[in-house]
């Protein structure tokens, strides 16, 4: 019965392993570009816009060793093309991996000639989880509840002022919830997954102790 235990927390250690990273993406810039001098300067922008970024991500920037490198720089450098103060060691074996530790936005360029003039250059934004929403996703109207109703716009019009309501009956001015109570959010798939899992082995252990 020990042994039979132990296997079972073993499994649940691979399944958390598992988990954790499948939880990753590992972005491959420019796609099957690679790290290059595009055709346009705005292709690794384009490019970044399209995909979210979130802390644990990785950037895989595949090229030639010896025609490129990346490094990573402030702001300000990205924007100037300069390499004089490179954060870190620039990257110069390729393919290059480069993990993204740390929310905010993250700059790259490649310093070879003049090759991030000509558009070889990269920033990301990442975000603190993956469930952040990606970039050109519409945000919802401000006039919109959260049970879906959408608020009433002020009244323009000279309307005799409505009779006051008595104190201890409901106002209007309570904040509309759309009739009913919100919704309980949804489980991401991944939750409901770890769910079923954790819920099987469960009964597995118990068939086994008992």
């Amino acid at each position: 019965m020990a042994g039979g235990v132990g296997f079972i927390l073993g499994f649940l250690l691979l399944v958390s392993i598992l988990h954790h990273a499948t939880a990753q993406t590992v972005h491959v810039v420019g796609d099957t570009t690679g790290w290059t001098i595009p055709s346009t300067t705005t292709f690794y922008s384009d490019w970044s816009h399209k995909n979210t970024f979130a802390v644990g991500d990785s950037l895989s920037f595949k090229f030639m060793t010896g025609a490129h490198d990346v490094a990573k720089v402030s702001k300000e450098a990205f924007e100037a093309c300069s390499s004089d103060s490179p954060i870190g060691n620039v990257l110069s074996t390729g393919p290059a991996t480069v993990k993204l530790d740390t929310a905010g936005v993250h700059y790259f360029i490649c310093t070879v000639g003049r090759h991030c003039s000509g558009g070889q250059k990269l920033s990301v934004t990442v975000s603190a989880s993956a469930s952040a929403t990606p970039a050109g996703a519409v945000a919802p109207s401000p006039n919109t509840t959260h049970g879906g109703a959408v608020a009433s716009s002020p009244n323009t019009t000279d309307e005799p002022p409505a009779t006051p309501t008595p104190a201890n009956s409901p106002t209007s001015s309570l904040p509309n919830d759309g009739g009913s109570a919100a919704a309980a959010p949804a489980p991401s798939s991944s939750t409901a997954v770890m769910a079923s899992i954790y819920v099987t082995l469960s009964a597995i252990v118990m068939n086994m102790l008992f």
